[in-house]
């Protein structure tokens, strides 16, 4: 799991969702992750789906939701993608002793807390940081 780097929103600037066009050629082999865990999260239950930007600075971002709470952001970015999530109180326990990685454990520790929650954002690059988004979605949604 990477703590936030490079990993910038792909889609900056840009007054409209992405399209899927666009949003294919920006994930590029990170598409597969995206579309599993989307697939994955519906499951598991996520009903809501839908774009926004909160600026044009800040690019596009999917909201995933359960009725009106939502569990986690997806933004696209160049080859991988970020998972942004607001964790109550009850969440960060039980992600604490959920027996996620050590280093994702050290980002939630060490992660701001605001008024909505513990702010969490998690580069995705591969199979095993897509598994702790899932991971960190069903907490959120038991909590």
């Amino acid at each position: 799991m990477q703590i936030p780097s490079p990993c910038t929103n792909a889609f900056i600037g840009k007054v409209k969702a992405p399209s899927n066009a666009e949003l294919d050629k920006a994930l590029g082999p990170a598409k597969k992750l995206w579309s599993q865990l989307l697939a994955d999260l519906t499951a598991d239950g996520i009903d809501v789906q839908e774009w926004g930007s909160s600026s044009k600075k800040l690019g596009w971002s999917l909201r995933l939701k359960h009725g009106d709470r939502i569990i986690v952001y997806l933004a696209p970015c160049q080859g991988c993608f970020r998972a942004s999530f607001a964790l109550g109180d009850k969440a960060v326990q039980a992600a604490r002793q959920s027996g996620l990685p050590a280093p994702v454990i050290k980002i939630i520790n060490e992660a701001k807390r605001y008024a909505e929650g513990t702010g969490l954002r998690l580069d995705v690059k591969t199979a095993k940081d897509a598994a702790v988004v899932k991971k960190l979605a069903r907490i959120k949604l038991e909590n």
